[in-house]
């Protein structure tokens, strides 16, 4: 700490008084305060107990913010000053990623740093946030990995409360608030809070309540206050909720089950659940079982095979008689079935095993490992490898020693060439827990060996030049945006080859030997206004009339300003393509020309014709 200032006049420590004329800590310059109170020694409290001596010093601390502005950097040093010269995130992500470019690159090791700033955790996303929503056209690369950064930290604080709801007891488990931090993991930078979700369903309770207070006014459930567990004992007024719950949600409000497209993520999500108003039977269950219990009706979660329901006792409590419930199917309007009529919704007999209730954990597991399906049925690109590794992350939360998704997030990851410290890691859990596994565990370890040993060597990626002999026939550039002559796509291109490098099972599947120029000419890597990645051979390419911004997420990956008509290469998309730049430059000045000389035409005989 600074020395302390003595007030003028009074005794110091050692019982002295001073020299009126002595110099005194606030009369020296501020540039020299300033210095003093930058020395490294001093901690941000030392500073906070400085700036509240005396007005003097709370003006140096405060008024030209270079003192703060120390602190800041001490605290911030490796990332946030970083962010002041372009590429910051993009250098700190950049330090999990392989060779450039590839596909499914994840947060890894090297973003333990970002989690010990000690910094409050809102700061670092109003940074990020703040670079987000700066011009939407300019630094894009910068953007890019900032959103991946918000993405991971955001996570890491979605699974630190949901480790903490998994220690709560049992019956303080919502089942709506395991939902809702399901969605809020799958949908990180989405706004999705449990309070929103909450008043949402406060909307529907009051449209029920308002409903029953038509048909009986002295309802029970009218009195049930907000957050009150209070249960409606008879069994007549629970029939008369029920029947004004159904009529609500399935009449007037419309919600259904999404039988058309049943396996989209969207059905699993509970906001989006309430924004379509459509789901899956878990999710539609969760929704309906809440809303009841607001009411003052207790429902149950019964894990039926291929088709969730509700069962809704009939008798005193404590049954565990298969036929003294009804069974609701909230996917299909809250039908109420017996157990027999239950086995018609999957054609087969069951065990009573498969109509008792289940606990709050096992809904989210169920709920989870339908994402989980989901991802493994995906198409195999980022945005279905994501999904599994979501959906892998929570269920392996709630059910850690899980060696089969153990196993299976091992070789997710290893199949992406990430984190592969992270799958020696999981491997070792997995032989601890499992020694018969010992000859896939084994086999991993070994490639994930060679993989670190490659990282530590990694490759310079290929350089190519336009002016290279072999390269004379490359018409477009990095950069261009354009239309694809049969599908009728948006793209922008993002690297290109002499000639088709694909297998020969490619090839063949994809017809390439029936074009013009089969494989023998160059073809291109493109993002796909849809959010695909394609590889489109030169002569079903053509430059875009009219060039327009490519809404794909892979955009900042690889450039870093979309130019009004073509997109500026980041610094590592330029060196692997050194001479695209000009190229692409002179094109879209030639076509923008082209553009207005045909405006011109056109304008010259409209004025004729109207003249």
């Amino acid at each position: 700490m600074a020395t302390p200032v003595d007030g003028e006049g009074q005794p110091s420590l050692n019982g002295t008084i001073p020299d009126p004329q002595t110099k005194k800590l606030t009369d020296l310059p501020t540039e020299l305060l300033e210095h003093i109170l930058c020395f490294p020694v001093l901690k941000h409290v030392d500073i906070c107990n400085v700036s509240c001596c005396c007005k003097r010093l709370h003006d140096v601390c405060h008024g030209r913010g270079k003192v703060w502005g120390h602190q800041y950097k001490l605290r911030c040093c490796f990332l946030w000053y970083s962010i002041l010269a372009f590429g910051g995130f993009y250098a700190v992500y950049r330090k999990e990623s392989d060779s450039f470019p590839c596909v499914g690159q994840v947060l890894g090791d090297s973003f333990a740093e970002i989690e010990s700033l000690g910094m409050p955790e809102h700061f670092c996303e109003d940074e990020l946030l703040f670079i987000l929503n700066s011009d939407k056209r300019k630094s894009l690369t910068l953007k890019y990995y900032a959103k991946k950064i918000l993405y991971f930290l955001r996570q890491q604080n979605i699974l630190k409360s949901l480790k903490n709801f998994l220690e709560k007891p049992t019956e303080q488990q919502s089942a709506l608030e395991g939902a809702v931090l399901v969605d809020q993991y799958c949908n990180p930078l989405a706004d999705v809070t449990l309070d929103s979700i909450s008043a949402q369903l406060d909307e529907i309770t009051e449209k029920v309540k308002k409903m029953l207070r038509i048909k009986n006014p002295s309802h029970p459930s009218l009195r049930i206050a907000q957050g009150n567990c209070s249960v409606v004992e008879d069994f007549e007024l629970q029939r008369q909720v029920i029947c004004a719950l159904n009529s609500v949600l399935y009449e007037q409000l419309q919600y259904k089950g999404n039988e058309c497209d049943y396996y989209n993520p969207l059905n699993s999500y509970i906001h989006q659940v309430l924004l379509r108003r459509t789901g899956i039977p878990i999710s539609l269950s969760v929704l309906y079982m809440t809303l009841a219990q607001r009411l003052g009706v207790q429902l149950e979660p019964v894990n039926f095979p291929n088709h969730f329901l509700l069962r809704w006792c009939q008798k005193p409590r404590g049954s565990e008689d298969i036929y003294d419930f009804v069974y609701i199917d909230a996917f299909g309007k809250g039908k109420q079935l017996t157990a027999k009529e239950c086995e018609y919704l999957i054609g087969h007999q069951v065990t009573a095993d498969y109509y008792s209730a289940i606990s709050t954990t096992e809904v989210l597991l169920r709920m989870v490992g339908n994402l989980l399906n989901i991802g493994k049925r995906g198409e195999g690109n980022e945005k279905s490898y994501q999904l599994l590794r979501d959906s892998l992350d929570l269920y392996l939360t709630i059910n850690p020693d899980n060696v089969q998704y153990l196993l299976l997030q091992a070789r997710l990851y290893f199949h992406l060439g990430i984190w592969p410290e992270k799958v020696l890691d999981i491997l070792q859990h997995i032989q601890a827990l499992d020694p018969s596994q010992h000859g896939a565990v084994g086999y991993l370890v070994q490639h994930t060996l060679e993989h670190i040993q490659h990282k530590k060597h990694p490759v310079t990626p290929e350089v190519k030049r336009r002016s290279a002999p072999e390269h004379l026939e490359v018409q477009y550039s990095v950069g261009l945006i354009m239309k694809h002559k049969r599908s009728g796509y948006n793209c922008v291109i993002y690297g290109w080859d002499p000639k088709c490098t694909m297998s020969p099972e490619w090839i063949s599947t994809m017809r390439v030997h029936q074009l013009s120029n089969g494989a023998n000419q160059p073809f291109y890597n493109v993002l796909v206004q849809d959010g695909t990645c394609r590889y489109a051979a030169q002569e079903n390419l053509e430059p875009h009339s009219a060039p327009l911004e490519i809404g794909h997420p892979e955009v900042g990956r690889y450039f870093s300003e979309f130019a009004d008509t073509y997109y500026v290469a980041n610094e590592e998309l330029q060196t692997r393509y050194p001479e695209d730049m000009d190229e692409t430059l002179n094109f879209a000045t030639e076509t923008l020309q082209s553009i207005k000389e045909i405006h011109l035409q056109y304008h010259q005989i409209n004025t004729f014709t109207f003249l």
